[in-house]
């Protein structure tokens, strides 16, 4: 949404502001002591926030729709352990979806299959902070210097496992 109307540009502004502040509050406040009273205070700013007419139409129209599916976007309320979004995982698929547009599909299953696993390795490299180059690198030269993909996620997610067998 981009407003050509300076006063559009102000409301869509103010309106990023005031979300930007609810969602703080959700994720400082909230996850870390969730009380009864919290929730029902966050559940009215929401409402508050996803009821206000701005006078710019996209931006309105844009904030009914949202409105529309509080409960979804409100579950994390109800159980504060949810993430506050989902952006990990569209972020992982959007690389295969990019691939796609660009060269259109493969021509063999094995194709589609080798594809995919390569582009699993590469973002979960990504994701873990290793250089795709050099990991691939060590694959298949078979020096087998850095810790397997899998070894990084296992002492990432319980790193006290780790501790345990040093």
């Amino acid at each position: 949404m981009y407003p050509v109307v300076p006063l559009h540009s102000e409301k869509l502004e103010m309106f990023r502001g005031s979300l930007l502040g609810l969602l703080s509050k959700t994720r400082a406040e909230f996850k870390e002591n969730p009380t009864q009273d919290d929730m029902e205070a966050l559940y009215t700013e929401f409402d508050g926030l996803f009821s206000m007419k701005t006078g710019f139409l996209a931006l309105d129209e844009r904030i009914v729709k949202t409105r529309d599916k509080n409960s979804e976007l409100l579950m994390v309320l109800k159980y504060p352990e949810l993430p506050l979004h989902n952006n990990d995982a569209e972020l992982g698929a959007r690389a295969q979806v990019r691939k796609r547009d660009v060269s259109l599909h493969t021509m063999t299953e094995d194709g589609t299959k080798a594809n995919d696993t390569f582009l699993t390795i590469v973002q979960t490299a990504k994701k873990l902070g290793v250089s795709k180059y050099e990991y691939f690198y060590d694959r298949v030269s078979k020096r087998f210097r850095l810790p397997s993909l899998a070894e990084l996620i296992r002492v990432k997610k319980f790193p006290e496992m780790d501790n345990a067998a040093g």
